[in-house]
């Protein structure tokens, strides 16, 4: 499992996934989510938009990630 530091929430599942760079642009997003098997918190996930927190567990394909927010303190 990979944590992941956020520095704001709530952070997309499409921004998430550019972030990682499993992809290059916002218009990729949707076919990589048709094409991927996606999970968070272990319910199966294609939406975009869906908005993910400090906490959060993300599993694309085999791979998991846990979000970690990080305070600018």
């Amino acid at each position: 499992m990979v944590k992941i530091k956020i520095y704001s929430e709530p952070i997309t599942l499409g921004q998430f996934v550019k972030f990682l760079g499993l992809i290059y642009s916002g218009g990729e997003v949707k076919k990589f989510l048709e094409e991927n098997d996606i999970f968070v918190n272990e319910v199966s996930e294609k939406r975009r938009g869906k908005k993910l927190f400090s906490g959060d567990l993300v599993q694309i394909n085999d791979q998991k990630y846990v979000l970690k927010i990080e305070n600018d303190y």
